[in-house]
């Protein structure tokens, strides 16, 4: 069949410009970066799903596991797995006739004082990505593939989910996840997971559809906050960027006054005085960088008190260098084995954070 040469021309067109725009999606953005490798794709690639596709091969008994928990794992979260008071609990509340309903009965039970990790999970897939990826807190990813399985069968094994002879392995997962206490707990049907892997979708859960009449003109204010509680976690107008519309409610004066920042602080005199740190500041910074995570004013919680740190360090003659550079750089074994991993606070916060200790830590 001829073509005539105004078709030709225009199918010779199309060809090129698909061939432009293929070449110009394969080059991404000029100038900036490069194409990920198999290895580096590999490397993130580390999920895994409820079915156990993503699990690599390997293996851990409980006995191992017990040791990799005594060492790592133990200080923040019970050598039964009963953690503290910052960390919920992870074993507890599960019976032998959860086991074998695959329902955890206490999850209905508003008199139970809480909810562990065993009672809540539903799938083993979970507690092994999760070990595997974020533990221990302050070294995440640096278990091996048989560290996790070790942990995560002493873990199940202080459940009562596994016996003490029991090997995890990318094998005998199928046979954990089937003793698993709460594995009957969890909706599959939800069309969150495409395909047919797990369950045969059967489209959404809900059936909403979109209103757009009668809609409500003026907001009712249903709530407040009551006015003991406005304060509560410091001045939220210094814990807000000074730029931009919103600047945050000055908690420390009476709801409807208007925002009033605090002046900035005068540079000391000297350059080896470190000036006072303004009211209100070191809390704000606390807040902002999340040591309240780990530390409170004058109780212990995870570390030491804040009260304790200064009381400790505070009449040293280099007490806010030697505190400003141990808040940045992290350690351990000053106030024991938990350890305190880097901060990411500038020098300044941390030099406030630091006078404020000197000081006394006052509320």
């Amino acid at each position: 069949m001829s073509r005539s040469p105004e078709l030709r021309g225009l199918l010779l067109a199309l060809t090129l410009g698909v061939a432009a725009l293929g070449a110009a999606q394969a080059e991404g953005y000029p100038g900036i970066g490069r194409a990920a490798t198999p290895k580096e794709i590999a490397a993130w690639d580390i999920d895994v799903r409820p079915d156990f596709k993503g699990l690599p091969k390997g293996s851990g008994t409980v006995a191992k596991g017990q040791d990799v928990w005594e060492g790592k794992c133990a200080q923040c979260h019970g050598i039964f797995g009963e953690s503290g008071e910052v960390f919920s609990p992870l074993v507890g509340g599960t019976t032998a006739d959860d086991v074998k309903t695959g329902r955890a009965a206490r999850l209905n039970d508003a008199s139970f004082p809480g909810r562990t990790t065993l009672m809540k999970v539903s799938t083993v897939s979970t507690l092994w990505d999760y070990i595997n990826r974020a533990m221990p807190w302050n070294a995440p990813k640096s278990l091996s593939a048989d560290e996790v399985y070790s942990v995560t069968a002493f873990l199940l094994n202080l459940g009562g989910v596994v016996p003490e002879d029991f090997v995890l392995s990318d094998k005998t997962m199928a046979d954990a996840q089937a003793r698993l206490p709460n594995r009957n707990g969890m909706l599959l049907e939800h069309a969150m997971w495409p395909g047919k892997t797990l369950v045969a979708n059967k489209g959404p859960d809900t059936r909403n559809t979109a209103c757009m009449s009668d809609c409500v003109t003026e907001p009712k204010i249903s709530s407040f906050l009551p006015e003991h509680a406005r304060n509560a976690h410091g001045n939220l107008a210094e814990q807000s960027r000074a730029v931009g519309p919103q600047h945050g409610a000055d908690t420390t004066r009476a709801a409807g006054t208007p925002v009033t920042l605090p002046a900035a602080p005068a540079v000391a005199a000297a350059a080896n005085v470190p000036a006072a740190p303004r009211p209100g500041a070191p809390m704000a910074l606390l807040n902002k960088y999340t040591c309240t995570a780990c530390h409170a004013v004058d109780t212990k919680l995870v570390g030491p008190s804040f009260k304790d740190v200064a009381k400790k360090h505070g009449e040293r003659a280099d007490a806010v260098a030697y505190l400003t550079s141990k808040i940045r750089q992290g350690g351990v074994g000053v106030w024991g084995q938990i350890p305190m991993p880097a901060q990411t606070l500038s020098e300044a916060d941390a030099a406030t954070i630091a006078q404020w200790l000197k000081a006394g830590a006052p509320k």
